[in-house]
């Protein structure tokens, strides 16, 4: 079982718990639809990964999103994550209307930097951002989001059971695009001016 890093522990998640369409600008760039409820998606533990891959059957686009970590039903950590999608398969499939896993849930699909205790962290006041070779593409804050984490935790509850190690990624602002190997991620999440995490990752 994959294995993410919650200071200097390794814990084993269950699942990944993943919002779409959770900001607004995002949804009006792929020219989706707003949603009427807050949409989920699963991916496997198999889907762990801190390695930046590029290709997987086709081109990978990236999306980066702003990860909690569960304990006792409860926000504990929080970390950043890429979600990996094969866009022409997601594509192919919400035509036919069909279920999106197979773009979403493969091998390798959840990149992930560390996760840090959100004691003392003001859940309101965090924001991500993204740069691509020294470049910035992504930026995105929870005020921003359209289902906010308290809402999204209380609707995952009504579902199914949140263990201890699970994660949710909470959607992904707008700036989406394809990964190109060789490509350097520079990912940062913030608390208003304060740098939390800072991760680098290289697209192979």
């Amino acid at each position: 079982m994959n294995t993410i890093r919650f200071g200097n522990r390794k814990i084993t998640p269950s699942k990944i718990l993943c919002v779409g369409r959770n900001y607004m600008e995002h949804i009006h760039e792929l020219s989706n639809a707003v949603p009427e409820e807050m949409v989920v998606f699963h991916k496997p533990n198999s889907s762990i990964t801190t390695q930046l891959r590029s290709f997987h059957e086709e081109p990978l686009h990236y999306e980066t999103e702003i990860c909690f970590l569960i304990k006792n039903n409860r926000y504990h950590g929080v970390g950043l994550g890429l979600d990996l999608t094969k866009r022409n398969l997601q594509s192919h499939l919400k035509k036919q209307g069909l279920p999106w896993e197979r773009a979403k849930a493969f091998d390798g699909s959840a990149v992930f930097s560390k996760f840090i205790a959100l004691k003392d962290i003001d859940i309101h006041s965090l924001s991500l951002e993204l740069l691509i070779n020294c470049v910035r593409i992504q930026h995105g804050t929870v005020t921003q989001m359209i289902y906010p984490p308290d809402t999204i935790m209380k609707s995952l509850q009504r579902y199914t059971t949140l263990e201890d190690g699970d994660i949710v990624m909470s959607g992904t602002p707008k700036g989406v695009g394809i990964v190109q190997s060789g490509d350097v991620f520079l990912a940062r999440l913030r608390s208003e001016e304060k740098t939390l995490i800072e991760i680098e990752w290289i697209a192979q």
